[in-house]
């Protein structure tokens, strides 16, 4: 009967959250934000207003609805990927995977108030993970609460976690993926699991899923940051 209980309030939260952020966004016209791309970090515009820039200054416009594509943040996106000398086209691909879900900045610390270890902005980063690779970068001064406001932040901390993670990987490996794919990975599970996928351990269901949709996204990723 517990067990049932806590598997009924875990069905129910999720619905909830939704409800919250349906009712923050009454009166607001146009499309349903749809799985991929999400909605945007800013409020949307007023019908007939046009697309407005994001608050985080990355030159991504808000369309109506709240959606946004993260192809609008190429330019931040190479920017950094430049600065921490990781490929634009990784980059921008993870930016695709992560946007799966809302990211509207009201929804996300809705969501973050049931559960305290969800992770925050359009690259969606945890707390320890924000925390771990800001130490001694530009942005060592910002909060990990900034990050669903701030696009160029969150862009900015994802570009140098793909830099620590390839710091990481040995010179050669054994197993069967390339560089970019382990980098995705180890974006997704940790850098422990990356490296034991280099030395040629399966990844699990999760995972694997998780590299396929970076295939599938890796072409419009190149088409957005030019490549």
């Amino acid at each position: 009967m517990a067990e049932s209980r806590v598997r009924w309030r875990w069905l129910v939260l999720p619905g909830a959250a939704l409800a919250l952020w349906a009712m923050t966004h009454t009166g607001r016209h146009g499309p349903a934000p749809e799985a991929a791309p999400a909605p945007s970090t800013a409020p949307s515009a007023a019908p007939g207003a046009g697309p407005s820039a994001s608050p985080g200054g990355s030159g991504a416009a808000t369309r109506p609805g709240g959606a946004y594509d993260p192809a609008d943040c190429a330019p931040a996106v190479r920017r950094y990927a430049a600065a921490a000398g990781v490929r634009p086209q990784l980059l921008m691909a993870i930016l695709y995977n992560e946007a799966y879900k809302p990211h509207d900045p009201a929804l996300e610390r809705a969501w973050q108030r049931y559960k305290p270890d969800a992770a925050f902005g359009i690259a969606n980063m945890h707390r320890a993970a924000f925390d771990e690779v800001k130490r001694g970068r530009d942005f060592a001064g910002r909060k990990w609460e900034e990050l669903p406001d701030d696009r160029d932040l969150a862009i900015e901390a994802a570009a140098w976690y793909l830099h620590d993670l390839d710091r990481r990987l040995p010179a050669r490996w054994p197993g069967g993926y390339g560089r970019d794919e382990l980098l995705a990975l180890g974006y997704n599970t940790g850098a422990g699991n990356m490296l034991a996928f280099a030395r040629g351990t399966t990844p699990g269901s999760q995972a694997r899923s998780y590299l396929d949709t970076l295939h599938g996204n890796w072409s419009r990723a190149g088409r957005a940051v030019g490549r």
